[in-house]
């Protein structure tokens, strides 16, 4: 594999490992109605500060998220919103293998 194929296909992966946990999903979505600072989005996902800080962190680096100062704040958006198709994409495949698996148990 060609070292700009390789290097490209490394990169994906990272975005996609950085959308793989619950929390950072939650996130994701909750950017999908705009920007928010960091004490929205520890209400919206119920865990500490520091959890989400990390959380942010690795979806910062991904290229998912970028944030910026207001006055104390810190303000997150999303730079990458296809990753809300992708998510709902998944989640509708999600949902009809549930439904599949809940078909199966009935008969």
């Amino acid at each position: 594999m060609a070292n700009n194929q390789s290097e490209r296909l490394k990169l994906k992966a990272e975005v996609f490992k950085a959308m793989g946990h619950p929390l950072r999903l939650g996130v994701i979505e909750f950017l999908r109605e705009g920007e928010r600072c960091v004490c929205e989005i520890v209400e919206e996902v119920g865990t500490e500060i520091s959890n989400v800080s990390k959380h942010l962190s690795v979806l910062k680096k991904a290229g998912i998220v970028a944030d910026r100062r207001d006055g104390l704040k810190i303000m997150y958006r999303l730079t990458m919103p296809c990753a809300l198709d992708f998510a709902k994409c998944v989640e509708n495949v999600v949902i009809k293998r549930l439904d599949e698996q809940r078909s199966a148990m009935v008969a």
